[in-house]
């Protein structure tokens, strides 16, 4: 018997009410399925080209998708790039800003010539997932098209020229340089140049070479992103009016029109001006709720360091004008210190360090503690990394998957918008010499959509555990100190340490603590809110003062559940009995705290609160 068809959804998609509420789930459009076909290549080694990977095949895999826990899908960029290029499978590299690009279609002929078509199969995703309860997310640029124009006598990519424009010449659509093209064409044949018309002038491009690479110039000020040609975002015309921004702007509202998106992840977004980046994404805040979409989500790639990503997010008090921009920031901080910590590889205590700099930075931040975790989108791995967050011994693969599973926990339950890339439920561990490493062509591999793989089975659980706890969602987040001998308590300074952290909803409090030891067991101590852990009250005490024994904390979850040990009951230490330094202050007691017994890579979730 056929399963019933879910039922659609009338635009437009309701925004979720918080973003918080779900975690996110980021493939590459060409190397995530083709329902079809095989891969062109093979699936798991490095490769440049495009693989194949449709439109369609997402949508055939939206069940299973909603099934993993998945809450939204975040696409990479699904516009038309320089169709003769091969190497922008990626879809970085866009041509035209209006169309869908015609090669993640079922029939690329076809909608290379119908764009209308294209139009179809991206809008049939979308319709198909939002009636599965899936939010979308599409990947966008604002700082670069693809590589439209070659330079004269260089090709491509250029040395960074400090003294103004070089030559170009225009691409054909075949790609190829056009004698006649020295300057933008006003109406090229489809697929050749760029797209909308409002930016076809030369101006609109800064034409002065590769932006990296060159000593003593910083990137991020000006120039290509190597044959990715940057767009000077801040050229103004002789009514004092942006064009290129007002391009951009008119495109990618139309796109939330068009296809009924629930947000926009920004590629690149430190490369644009401050203003534009506030601009933009007040403006597609306003468009989208203009069209009944009330929480729009927009989130950057600020790939730099904590100080540089707090200017990007958040609303800030003492800030002229509009304070809001775009939503988030995708949490590279986070990335840099979590993956190792989670290894066994950096200290717990870099973790406590960043976020004590993060509410530094983030004091002008109008917000409470937990709900600044709405400015950020969290992530272990990514397509620009070399090697997955997973990690596999070829001569005993199952020894270091613990090491995933906890990384994973550890994502879901610290503050922000968990995002999950795309071929981790199935394990997927490629590493290399280049992002390639990590594009594997998902639907080439082994039980590649099964949701009893070890790693699936995993994010289901979270998304479970993280569904029945607000607090994992949007409680304030505190570093708790650990003992191994019941005395001495502070951050562990050792790799291979434990680390520890609560979330405190109003009075509720779930703790999380991690063993990122590969070999050694650990048995110690917590220390734990003594205001919010359960006790058990004699019949008729009413609602005054707890009195009697105080309650065992309830275990949520473990990574290794085969043999877990749950923690105890909560000891009292009292004053003068206990040393705890967390860094910044230091005290004697009184102290709650909970003993904990965790094997090596594992990771519990608990609550001291029924």
């Amino acid at each position: 018997m056929t399963a019933p068809a879910p039922p659609t959804v009338p635009p437009p998609f309701p925004s979720p009410a918080d973003w918080r509420d779900l975690w996110i789930y980021f493939l590459l459009v060409d190397r995530f399925d083709n329902p079809a076909a095989p891969p062109r290549h093979a699936w798991d080694e490095p490769y440049g080209g495009f693989q194949g990977g449709t439109l369609d095949g997402i949508t055939a895999r939206l069940d299973f998708l909603r099934d993993l826990g998945v809450g939204a899908l975040w696409l990479s960029p699904i516009l038309a790039n320089v169709p003769s290029q091969d190497g922008t499978y990626h879809g970085y590299g866009i041509a035209d800003f209006t169309r869908v690009e015609p090669r993640f279609c079922a029939d690329p002929a076809r909608a290379a010539t119908d764009p209308a078509y294209a139009d179809t199969q991206l809008r049939t995703l979308v319709d198909a997932a939002h009636a599965r309860g899936l939010y979308v997310v599409f990947d966008i640029v604002l700082n670069h098209a693809g590589d439209v124009f070659a330079y004269d006598g260089l090709g491509g990519q250029a040395p960074w020229h400090q003294d103004g424009p070089y030559p170009i010449h225009w691409r054909d659509a075949a790609g190829n340089p056009d004698p006649d093209w020295p300057t933008a064409p006003a109406d090229p044949p489809t697929g050749a140049a760029v797209g909308p018309a409002a930016l076809r002038r030369d101006d609109a491009f800064r034409r002065q070479g590769n932006a990296f690479g060159t000593a003593g110039h910083d990137p991020v000020s000006a120039g290509d992103f190597f044959t990715l040609k940057e767009m000077v975002t801040g050229l103004t015309d002789e009514a004092g009016r942006f064009p290129v921004r007002d391009a951009l702007i008119a495109a990618y509202a139309d796109l939330i029109r068009r296809f009924d998106v629930d947000g926009f992840r920004i590629d690149t977004l430190m490369y644009i001006e401050p203003d534009f980046s506030q601009s933009f994404g007040n403006a597609m805040r306003e468009y989208a709720e203009a069209l009944g979409k009330k929480n729009f989500f927009t989130f950057g790639e600020v790939y730099a360091d904590e100080a540089r990503i707090s200017g990007f997010v958040g609303r800030r008090a003492g800030s002229g004008g509009d304070l809001v921009g775009v939503d988030a920031a995708l949490d590279f901080p986070l990335f840099y210190a979590l993956p190792g910590m989670a290894k066994g590889s950096t200290v717990p205590r870099a973790l406590v360090d960043l976020y004590a700099l993060r509410r530094s930075l983030e004091d002008g931040v109008i917000s409470s503690h937990g709900d600044a975790s709405r400015y950020f989108v969290t992530f272990l791995d990514n397509h620009d990394q070399d090697s997955r967050f997973s990690y596999v011994d070829p001569a005993d693969p199952a020894r270091y998957a613990p090491q995933t599973t906890l990384g994973l926990a550890a994502l879901m339950t610290l503050q922000g918008v968990p995002c999950v890339y795309y071929g981790t439920e199935a394990g997927l561990h490629g590493s290399g010499s280049a992002p390639e490493a990590v594009r594997e062509a998902l639907w080439g591999a082994p039980d590649a959509f099964s949701l009893d793989a070890p790693v699936a089975t995993v994010l289901r659980a979270l998304t479970a555990v993280r569904a029945a706890s607000p607090e994992l969602r949007y409680g304030r987040q505190y570093f708790r100190p650990v003992s191994g001998d019941g005395v001495s308590f502070g951050h562990s300074p050792y790799p291979g340490g434990v680390a520890a952290w609560s979330r405190i909803l109003a009075d509720r409090e779930v703790v999380v603590v991690a063993n990122t030891s590969t070999t050694q067991a650990w048995t110690g101590q917590v220390v734990i809110d003594a205001t919010l852990s359960d006790t058990v009250r004699p019949v008729g005490a009413g609602v005054g003062p707890a009195t009697g024994p105080v309650r065992s904390p309830r275990l949520l979850w473990s990574n290794r559940p085969a043999g877990a040990v749950g923690p105890g009951a909560p000891v009292d230490h009292p004053n003068g009995s206990v040393n705890i330094d967390d860094g910044v202050t230091r005290t004697l007691g009184p102290a709650r705290a909970v003993p904990v017994t965790l094997a090596p890579m594992e990771l519990q979730v608990f609550t001291t609160t029924p």
